[in-house]
């Protein structure tokens, strides 16, 4: 999801927090790169702090450029940035469910999720926040009620608390695994068999920061992709996360050889005319969320069609412009099969 992910955990990159760690394999590996990896920051914020004095080897200030050594003790201090006001925006919001808890939204694709650089208006938070109604601030004013995250171009549903009880319930059952997320993905090519479990370590790139990728020593990360539909060039695809890492859908995938039709960062951009998708989208659609209630312990079961757009793509993929015209195509392909 990261695709759909959860709040880092502290000391991964969390503002107001210090992180300990000591080198075992980063012989001569610059300090700025080895912080921005451990951090989950990007390469030119790592080298602020350590410009700064927030960052320590061995108890000293050294340079961006210093050279690692096995057994180096790093530190890391990283302060919390100068507040920023979120407004309410009056916003359209797709709402699937609702109650003194628990938001589940359908996102569109196109809209970011909290504000950041370069997004402070338009943001999911913003229309949370334009509704009234409370939120819970434990991830801080800029992501209230934010539990976990869709890329800006992932369409689908998505939990928002509104109480901080929720919040910490739907968290710890997120980092337990006890929340069945399953999307829907259209692929480039054709798996070697019906079921791939794939699981890769993922972290920041660090030759650009901007994007993930398979890293010996990143983040644990498993996803579990079914076969649903086999056209000429592409497959319908059912993935469920099993962790939650930033793009971790899009760039297993991608590992593998069989990249997101539409995904433009991650080698899946080309054909997009073919498969008559809009600029910039992709094909990866949160469909299917199973959980229990954070606070009455209820089992709750949400579901997503595809959308207007994706709908129309999976059409062309079958070279059949009404295939799914009187259908909702991942009935049809079996999606919410319970079946393992």
């Amino acid at each position: 999801m990261n695709e759909d992910r959860p709040e880092p955990p502290a000391g991964f990159g969390v503002p107001g927090t210090r992180q300990h760690f000591s080198t075992d394999d980063a012989v001569a590996a610059r300090l700025d790169s080895t912080v921005a990896i451990r951090t989950g920051l990007s390469r030119t914020q790592a080298a602020t702090l350590i410009a700064t004095g927030q960052v320590h080897v061995n108890g000293r200030r050294e340079k961006a450029s210093y050279r690692l050594e096995t057994g180096d003790a790093v530190e890391v201090d990283i302060p919390v940035p100068a507040s920023r006001e979120v407004l309410g925006e009056d916003i359209p919001l797709d709402i699937v469910w609702e109650d003194d808890h628990l938001v589940v939204v359908d996102k569109p694709a196109g809209m970011v999720v909290h504000p950041a650089p370069g997004n402070w208006t338009g943001t999911l938070v913003n229309a949370l926040k334009g509704r009234g109604g409370t939120l819970s601030d434990t991830a801080g004013e800029d992501r209230q009620g934010i539990v976990h995250r869709l890329d800006k171009e992932t369409s689908g549903l998505l939990l928002v608390a509104k109480s901080d009880r929720a919040h910490r319930s739907l968290s710890s059952a997120i980092a337990a695994r006890r929340v069945v997320r399953r999307y829907a993905a259209l692929s480039w090519g054709h798996l070697s068999s019906d079921a791939v479990e794939i699981d890769k370590p993922l972290a920041r790139d660090p030759r650009d920061r901007t994007r993930m990728a398979v890293i010996h020593d990143g983040r644990e990360s498993r996803t579990t992709v079914r076969r649903l539909a086999r056209f000429a060039s592409v497959e319908l695809l059912r993935c469920e996360l099993h962790t939650g890492r930033t793009h971790q859908i899009r760039v297993h995938l991608s590992s593998i050889g069989h990249p997101v039709v539409g995904d433009d960062v991650y080698g899946g951009g080309g054909g997009r005319r073919l498969m008559k998708l809009p600029p910039r989208r992709h094909f990866l659609h949160a469909a299917w969320l199973r959980l229990r209630h954070p606070v009455s312990g209820d089992e709750l079961d949400f579901r997503s069609a595809l959308p207007p757009d994706l709908r129309e793509s999976l059409a062309a993929a079958a070279e059949d412009a009404g295939a799914f015209a009187a259908t909702n195509p991942l009935e049809y392909f079996g999606f919410y099969s319970h079946d393992e």
